[in-house]
């Protein structure tokens, strides 16, 4: 799962980039025609405002197959889901209350799903945009906020062109890359056993994105382990090292480094993915040295965990209980 971090500041969500929101304000997702003008009229925080709307159709993730009234409905019947899920919001007066306070003039009655959507991504934008780590420091002209090996560190991320990817304001360029990932896991559908997935190429019918999956942002990166689309990779050293020479550490991946659940699943794709490798990786070695100084700057762009907000509530509108994680 994606961390939550500055996700305002990405043009695109989801690791394939399925929801995106273009330089014409277009709004791009699996929902296609049923994401109406109405709708995106309520957005307000760019393509995060329409993440929140493809979870709730997800039977995987949160409408289960069976047991509730939501299961019952036609996968591809997305608005009776949203629907669904507004009228069971607006069973509860509260909830109708604070959802009428934060759209002032609009009568709940009125609202779609959307609103709930945006509302999700205002929650998102206000307490997890983060700007404050040492590097942001420095570059206000505080000259002591890195550390000497930071400093270093910075350096080499900037001199091996690190930042052709991980640029702006969250570090990432919002585009897909194939950077030779091992596969694993029961995929998507795709390849011969249907095990495989494609990333950005499902999206974007284009031979070259074929394995191509979003660039990460870094910020807060030493926190939000492990690494790689799928999670193959348990230690940031390890996938900043990953990097050199990545034909060779695809072909040597371990999968017993992986949940045990898990290590029977790898899919046998190593030459399929190293035939679209990002040619930006080719030839590339980096020194054990500047992976240590590469991963020293990466802490650099961690905010003080202490700035960290609280945002469990003591309690909700529904009555259900609340998970103290």
């Amino acid at each position: 799962a994606p961390p939550l971090f500055n996700l305002g500041a990405m043009q695109s969500l989801f690791l394939d980039g399925r929801v995106a929101k273009d330089s014409t304000g277009r709004f791009h997702t699996p929902a296609g025609t049923k994401l109406t003008s109405r709708m995106t009229g309520v957005f307000e925080f760019g393509a995060l405002s329409a993440l929140p709307l493809f979870p709730v159709l997800s039977r995987e993730e949160m409408r289960a197959f069976s047991g509730n009234e939501l299961a019952t409905m036609p996968d591809a019947d997305m608005s009776a889901v949203w629907s669904g899920l507004m009228t069971r919001l607006g069973q509860i007066p509260e909830y109708r209350r604070m959802f009428e306070a934060a759209y002032p003039g609009t009568r709940f009655d009125q609202m779609s799903f959307a609103h709930a959507s945006n509302a999700i991504a205002g929650f998102l934008t206000d307490k997890f945009a983060f700007n404050h780590a040492p590097w942001d420091r420095f570059l206000a002209g505080q000259d002591d906020a890195l550390s000497q090996v930071q400093l270093v560190g910075a350096k080499t991320f900037l001199s091996l062109k690190c930042s052709i990817c991980h640029n702006g304001p969250a570090f990432t360029d919002n585009q897909f890359h194939n950077v030779a990932v091992a596969q694993f896991g029961p995929g998507k559908g795709k390849g011969p056993g249907k095990n495989d997935d494609f990333g950005r190429f499902a999206e974007e019918d284009k031979a070259a994105l074929r394995y191509a999956f979003r660039t990460p942002a870094l910020r807060n990166v030493v926190l939000t382990a492990p690494y790689g689309h799928d999670g193959a990779i348990m230690n940031l050293r390890d996938f900043i090292a990953h990097y050199s020479e990545s034909d060779l550490k695809l072909r040597a991946f371990d999968p017993m480094s992986l949940e045990p659940l898990l290590q029977g699943t790898l899919v046998n794709n190593i030459d399929n993915i190293l035939r679209t490798r990002d040619t930006l990786l080719t030839g590339v070695v980096i020194p054990d040295v500047l992976v240590d100084e590469l991963n020293d700057f990466m802490g650099a762009l961690t905010d003080d965990p202490a700035s960290y907000p609280s945002v469990v509530p003591s309690r909700v509108p529904s009555g259900l209980p609340i998970d103290n994680l």
